[in-house]
């Protein structure tokens, strides 16, 4: 006998013994009784739910989510959920035993409470791809997408996108994320409050490949929306992510800075530098150094976008003093229509208004605060 049931109160071994017969030998009334017995004791103690991964328990509840009986599907999944809790091992053994080939093929068809229930175990073996473990099938990502895409339970979405985000930690998933169009979905659902946070962190691990920056340069809402969510003052996470996506942006296409300069992104930089986090005061500033610096330079691959022959915002026709003069009209404007947003916004505090009165009496955009 495995020696943590050595010692164990009587009637949880019992229960764990007549269960996992139940479960390996059976009829299927028996073995949903013990679905619904081995959810119950693996909810209680970590050991327990390493010694029925011993016993052999995880295979025969995968072949149940296999089953076309939904309530039978449901009690095994939930039973898989409770052994995965806490342990990296059990969560490999359930990908080993071949859960995604057992789900249903059409999930995006079944009610909310099962999805989101799907979308939580889904989530917990996501957890894989942050360890050294990578044995998790790209076809969890379509899977993940389709719940996410077909949901409309808050939950179920958040269990998604963390999902997601935890893939897109591993750079070899991107391009199978991008040929999902899971890109599109994220975008949209940055716009939302209740699920940009989540959104935006994916994207922000999918912009720095190259098909993920593709995808995003062409999406014909950015870069719009990215400049919008940045003035969400009462969601700081947000502005910061969304600065780090545009700044990446902004370093490697010289149309995107010149959609940037269309779109006004220079008015809510400048409100952001001022009176954002202390991160998005950081990545403010650098995206507005990029777009002041006129003079051509030799930068590192990470300094500042690579301008060789380019001018101000990209466009190779314009020169130097042209460049000047557009940026300082540009910082103008910027600093005419935001100087009374920017005063109402800092609260009347001393420091933030007199960098309010600094920028109002200047005449150069050499005089900004980076």
């Amino acid at each position: 006998m495995n020696t943590y049931l050595e010692g164990r109160d009587d009637d949880c071994v019992v229960a764990l013994q007549r269960s996992v017969k139940r479960l390996h030998f059976g009829s299927w009334e028996e073995k949903e009784a013990a679905a619904t017995e081995i959810k119950k004791l693996a909810a209680e103690d970590l050991k327990r739910r390493r010694t029925m991964a011993e016993l052999g328990v995880i295979p025969p509840l995968v072949d149940m989510v296999g089953s076309k009986v939904v309530a039978r599907q449901r009690l095994a999944v939930g039973a898989l959920i409770e052994l995965a809790n806490g342990s990296f091992t059990n969560k490999a053994l359930i990908v080993e035993a071949g859960i995604l080939s057992k789900l249903p093929e059409k999930i995006e068809v079944l009610a909310e409470t099962p999805k989101q229930e799907f979308a939580q175990l889904l989530l917990s073996i996501s957890a894989l791809a942050n360890t050294q473990i990578s044995i998790i099938p790209p076809k969890i990502i379509p899977i993940t997408a389709s719940i996410l895409n077909s949901t409309s339970n808050i939950k179920t979405k958040g269990s998604c996108l963390t999902t997601l985000y935890n893939l897109s930690s591993v750079l070899d998933n991107a391009s199978t994320m991008i040929s999902t169009g899971i890109v599109e979905t994220l975008i949209t659902l940055s716009s939302v409050k209740e699920t940009s946070e989540k959104s935006l962190a994916t994207l922000g691990n999918l912009v720095v490949t190259s098909s993920g920056r593709k995808a995003l340069e062409h999406n014909p809402t950015v870069p719009e929306g990215l400049i919008e969510i940045m003035t969400w003052d009462e969601n700081a996470k947000c502005q910061e992510l969304s600065a780090y996506i545009l700044m990446i942006l902004a370093h490697q296409s010289s149309s995107q800075r010149q959609k940037m300069a269309e779109a006004g992104i220079v008015q809510v930089l400048l409100e952001l530098a001022l009176l954002g986090s202390p991160l998005a005061q950081k990545r403010a500033s650098k995206i507005l150094q990029w777009f002041k610096d006129e003079r051509q330079m030799r930068v590192g691959p990470h300094s500042g976008p690579q301008t060789g022959s380019m001018s101000l915002i990209g466009s190779p026709d314009r020169d130097g003093d042209e460049g000047k003069k557009l940026m300082k009209r540009i910082v103008k404007q910027s600093l005419c229509k935001n100087l009374e947003r920017i005063t109402r916004r800092a609260n009347g505090g001393d420091r933030d208004c007199s960098k309010v009165k600094a920028l109002a009496i200047s005449s150069s955009s050499k005089s900004l605060p980076y």
